[in-house]
């Protein structure tokens, strides 16, 4: 049996689906486990994080690309045109395989491209509250790996999910994560609160555009907190110059740390170093609630969100709509943060459904073998 992990987005997806891939290499060494990769930096990148895994043989490849295209994704990161394009220059590479594991929802295109054979299995990525993670198309993939109930009930709530389809308890990100940082130094040395300020990239729902640069401007000129400024990968991915704008903007102000897009900003470094979260709507909240601690949320779009599963992670702590007040609000998260507490825990067991810190990766691992056997 063949087995390929591709990986055609950007780096915040890959630890979702990695540490199975090293899983099934490890506890089923029958099995053929293939990587594939789109560049050189992405294959270092992967193998770097592999290397955690000792015991776990895969085998490395490079997928297809025309030349324009791979120009265009190593200075300006992977697109939809680069996502579907790997697809489409690869479709007789992918037939070859059992199955295809996936983190990302534009490999189902392979069906509309006429692979057939592979089973489809989704690892999913993040576990957030926005529809965008409960799309209707995911009843298409072959077998689902999902974290906690939360997800279980939403997805069968909208008939999602099939009786011996999927597997919960598994958010395999968590394993990579105590595995890279066990011994993590602090993000700071001056003994000041940590605030992450991670905004979401979509336009329609952050709130970089309308309060970031106030958000950073404040965090500049105080002295009671440090910032972490850590947006969601894809904010600055297909706009590098203007990161590097912000990054000059406010150099060598030594309280603040501006990370616009590096791996440390996918890896869980911020949100387990931070302790504070200022957001919108990232699914990274739920990472950093792993250990509950106080969160403030921007809305910049008058966004009416109570009673709206979609942001349901809002209830997680107070919300403001202006970065005038953030003083006050900071305090006011910090000093409020009891009264979120059971919340807080409840959200994070409904979410990930995980009872203790053992992996579990080899529990989707498994689960994937057991079902492609069954299948065939």
């Amino acid at each position: 049996m063949r087995i390929l992990f591709p990986f055609i987005a950007q780096p915040h997806q890959i630890a979702h689906s990695l540490p199975i891939a090293m899983e099934i290499a490890r506890r089923h060494p029958e099995i053929a486990v293939h990587i594939a990769c789109l560049t050189d930096d992405q294959e270092a990148y992967i193998r770097r994080l592999g290397g955690l895994y000792p015991d776990s043989h895969v085998i490395y490849e490079r997928l297809t690309l025309p030349r324009l295209l791979r120009r265009q994704l190593t200075h300006r990161g992977p697109s939809v045109l680069t996502r579907l394009a790997a697809l489409f220059f690869n479709k007789n590479y992918f037939e070859i395989f059992q199955a295809i594991v996936v983190p990302e929802r534009t490999s189902l295109y392979l069906r509309r491209m006429g692979v057939r054979s592979p089973r489809l299995i989704w690892t999913r990525h993040g576990a957030g509250d926005r529809a965008v993670g409960f799309a209707r198309d995911v009843r298409h993939f072959d077998f689902i790996l999902m974290a906690g109930r939360k997800l279980e009930k939403r997805l069968l709530s909208q008939g999602s999910l099939r009786a011996g389809h999927y597997v919960t308890g598994v958010y395999a990100k968590f394993d990579l994560v105590r595995l890279m940082h066990s011994n993590a130094a602090p993000l700071f040395s001056n003994g000041r609160p940590t605030v992450l300020y991670n905004p979401h990239f979509n336009a329609r729902l952050t709130s970089w555009y309308k309060l970031g640069t106030q958000v950073l401007d404040y965090f500049a000129t105080q002295d009671r907190y440090n910032l972490v400024f850590a947006p969601h990968y894809r904010l600055f991915d297909a706009h590098r110059d203007k990161a590097a704008s912000i990054l000059r903007a406010y150099e060598g102000i030594p309280h603040m740390l501006i990370d616009p897009g590096s791996t440390r900003s996918v890896d869980m470094t911020y949100t387990m170093g931070a302790d504070l979260y200022l957001g919108d709507v990232s699914s990274q909240v739920a990472e950093f609630l792993i250990e509950p601690r106080p969160c403030l949320f921007l809305d910049a779009h008058e966004t009416k969100w109570h009673d709206n599963p979609d942001y349901l992670f809002w209830s997680l702590g107070p919300v403001i709509d202006t970065a005038a007040s953030l003083d006050q609000a900071l305090d006011g998260a910090v000093a409020g943060h009891p009264g979120f507490l059971d919340q807080q825990k409840s959200y994070i067991r409904e979410t990930f459904g995980l009872a203790d810190i053992e992996p579990t990766a080899p529990i989707g691992a498994d689960a994937i073998v057991e079902f492609l056997r069954k299948a065939h």
